[in-house]
């Protein structure tokens, strides 16, 4: 029940809940109980056994049923004497219309608490998943499979506001009914109703035995849930390649094999989860069978302490009691497999964060003097090193360039710059300053970044430019003139309110390329990461992007990571990287002069 109590914190205040809807499901259950006491004075009524009190006294007000029953026997024998057995007869009818009455509208006064209470908890947990999930830092998204944490943000949830219901339910009003029911039993005969009690502790058995195993099938289910949500990110995502490569049979098999695991694994779980149910009314049957047969032979003997017409009544409220103890197993196999999902969404909102600012971390504002990498090592996984021993120095205004074959490091360099990753060893300095003792927003804040894929939104083209900030028309207009992206704008069915799809799919590369670069420029930061910011444009995008990114780049802080080495010809200075170390460093022309460099080597097959 930890988790719950955990979850229990995001529906604060909770007194704006428990308070109603314990007062309501009280009042429900209570109504609903009396309905089924009135059947006893009705067949009395109908049998000619009601008497006609000599002497009625009105009962003094206390706070249980014993009161209302009371109460009722007054007003029923007041009609009695009043009206006669019709009259009485038709007392007890609208008595029991009345309780039905009630009833219901107290049930359907706690349904609307309960639903207001479900909705309010799950938005606050699942905006809790989300905020925790996208402050994880990016070796986190590296690891995770993306269909495993939309499983958690939507199904994970889905399944915890359907457990909460049941364990409200279970907790106030079919136990406040289930008491209600023994109490007026008691009433009635202590002895009968001891004989009973022994369907109780064996269905607690049954159930406590299902609860264990149903927890763990739960959490195969959920497993299985978000392997196919992931099957079907992967494959929509990647369609192109899909239908590009004859795929169809490899993917149709993958999800063939995750959806029919999901299936077992449902099926596993629902057939334990509906085992309880049947098991607690046969036992709560074979008790009634009982009752029957025991008390039924005392009736007939003459020999027992109820008369005929209550002890119909006692066999029909019996029966009763059967209802609100399914209820509470379903509640309890309910809240199984809540308690799975929600292990699976607290592991998330406690995944401790591998990047997070320092409890005296101070705003960086103003960038004046240089970046420095001294002595930098950073590895992905312990063992591995993916950067080793990596120092230089990027001044204000200046160009540096990285360059070298895939897999050198020089994406992780440029994602360390604005701290997506913390070194293992060395440190990154901004002005003198650890990146490790500023605000990462403030010194997001001072960088614009052009990945080499080009992330956009399903979205307008405004609002694809203006990301992240609130710019106006004109200013986005410029950014886009200056990305040279304004003519292809235009040519959009409603210009810059045009929405491109997911990822921008209704654009080509190179005009997706663009947008990136605008929305860039549009932040106009004095420090630029420019990851392969042109190789998905054609040689005529290419260059008039490369002008306009050579006019923004004056005056501006500029780490370029580049494989067209046409492209960085200008660099102050260029680090050719190779197996996570640098093993060149110069300018364009000097690392040419070296007949044997690694760079004169790319730039020869290049050219």
């Amino acid at each position: 029940m930890k988790i719950y109590w955990r979850i229990l914190q995001y529906a604060r205040p909770l007194s704006r809940y428990v308070g109603p809807y314990f007062f309501t499901s009280l009042l429900g259950s209570l109504f609903g109980v009396l309905n089924f006491t009135l059947i006893q004075p009705l067949l009395d009524v109908l049998f000619g056994k009601a008497k006609i009190p000599s002497q009625l006294v009105f009962p003094s007000f206390r706070f249980d049923a014993a009161y209302l029953v009371d109460l009722f026997q007054y007003y029923f024998g007041h009609a009695i004497q009043q009206y006669g057995k019709l009259g009485a007869l038709q007392f007890v009818c609208g008595a029991i219309l009345l309780c039905v009455f009630l009833a219901n509208v107290f049930k359907y006064l706690s349904i609307r608490i309960i639903e207001n209470f479900k909705a309010h908890t799950v938005a606050q947990l699942r905006q809790a998943v989300f905020d925790s999930a996208i402050r994880l830092s990016l070796s986190f998204f590296s690891n995770e499979r993306k269909g495993d944490l939309i499983s958690r943000v939507t199904t994970d949830v889905q399944e915890i506001e359907n457990s909460l219901g049941r364990a409200f339910s279970a907790l106030f009003k079919e136990l406040f009914t289930l008491i209600f029911y023994f109490v007026t039993l008691f009433a009635m005969s202590v002895k009968l109703t001891f004989f009973t009690l022994i369907v109780i502790p064996l269905s607690g058995i049954i159930i406590g035995t299902l609860a264990k195993k149903l927890k763990e099938s739960a959490s195969e289910v959920q497993q299985r849930l978000s392997n196919i949500i992931s099957v079907l990110d992967e494959t929509f995502g990647g369609i192109r390649v899909v239908k590009g490569f004859n795929a169809e049979k490899v993917i149709r098999r993958r999800f063939e094999e995750e959806n029919q695991g999901y299936r077992h694994s449902l099926l596993r779980m629902v057939f334990r989860q509906e085992l309880a149910p049947p098991m607690s009314e046969f036992m709560g049957v074979s008790v009634v069978a009982g009752i029957l047969l025991y008390g039924g032979s005392m009736v007939l003997s003459d020999n027992f302490e109820l008369s005929a017409s209550t002890f119909v009544t006692y066999i029909i409220i019996f029966s009763q009691v059967l209802r609100p103890a399914k209820e509470i197993s379903n509640a309890i196999s309910g809240i199984q497999r809540g308690v799975a999902s929600g292990e699976r969404i607290m592991r998330l909102i406690d995944m401790p964060l591998e990047v997070q600012d320092a409890p005296n971390a101070q705003q960086f504002k103003q960038f004046n003097s240089a970046i420095e990498v001294k002595n930098l090592s950073f590895e992905y996984e312990k063992g591995v090193p993916v950067l080793q021993n990596i120092s230089f120095s990027l001044r204000k205004g200046k160009t540096v360039a990285l360059v070298g074959s895939s897999g050198g490091g020089k994406s992780t360099i440029a994602d360390m710059i604005p701290r997506f990753y913390d070194p293992t060893e060395g440190q990154i300095l901004i002005d003198g300053l650890d990146l490790r003792s500023i605000t990462t927003k403030s010194l997001r804040d001072q960088m614009g970044i052009v990945t080499q894929e080009s992330i956009l939104f399903n979205d307008t083209i405004f609002n694809n430019i203006a990301f992240g900030t609130e710019a106006t028309e004109a200013e986005v207009m410029a950014a886009a003139k200056i990305a040279n992206a304004h003519d292809f704008i235009l040519e959009q069915p409603d210009s810059y309110q045009t929405v491109i799809g997911d990822r921008g799919t209704k654009l080509s590369g190179g005009q997706r390329q663009r947008l990136s670069i605008a929305r860039a420029i549009l932040k106009n930061p004095p420090i630029l990461i420019l990851d392969e910011a042109t190789s998905a444009l054609d040689t005529e995008s290419e260059k008039l992007v490369q002008e306009a990114l050579t006019n923004l780049m004056k005056n501006r802080t500029t780490l370029v990571i580049a494989h067209r080495l046409s492209t960085i010809q200008h660099a102050d200075e260029i680090l050719v990287l190779s197996g996570g170390k640098i093993i060149e460093r110069g300018t364009h022309d000097e690392l040419l002069k070296e007949e044997k460099s690694f760079y004169r080597k790319l730039s020869l097959m290049q050219s």
